[in-house]
Order: C-alpha cells, then structure tokens, then sequence
C-alpha cells in the first residue's frame, strides 16, 4: 500500500481518526505533522555529517598526528 494513499481502504482512514468536511481530508495537527522527509532533510544530514567528518580530521591532525 502507498502510504498517505486511503482511497481503497476506508476502514483505515477511520482508523487514524481523519475527517471528510466539504470533500477535503481534515487532521489533526499531529497527523499534519507526520510528514515525508524532504531533499531539505537530506540535505542538512549531508552537510553536518560531513562538517562532522571534517571537525574529527582537524582534531585528529591537531592532536593524534605522529
């Protein structure tokens, strides 16, 4: 099954506790929340991990160099 796809099983839709007003979804705000993570997302774990890598070789050849 997709995820965010309901159109099939209804039984689920009422499960998670969504209502239909004027043929739109409507949720509660923790449901709005539960989002996909974005290229943004990736992003930003890409740059700190990397940041990360470059802080421990700096300290590495500051320190550890023999």
């Amino acid at each position: 099954m997709v995820a965010g796809y309901r159109g099939r099983h209804p039984e689920i839709e009422g499960i998670m506790a969504t209502t239909r007003e004027q043929n739109r979804i409507v949720e509660t705000p923790t449901e709005a929340r539960q989002g996909e993570p974005g290229p943004s997302v990736a992003a930003l774990l890409a740059i700190s991990t990397g940041l990360a890598i470059l802080i421990l070789a700096v300290v590495w050849f500051v320190f550890f160099r023999t």
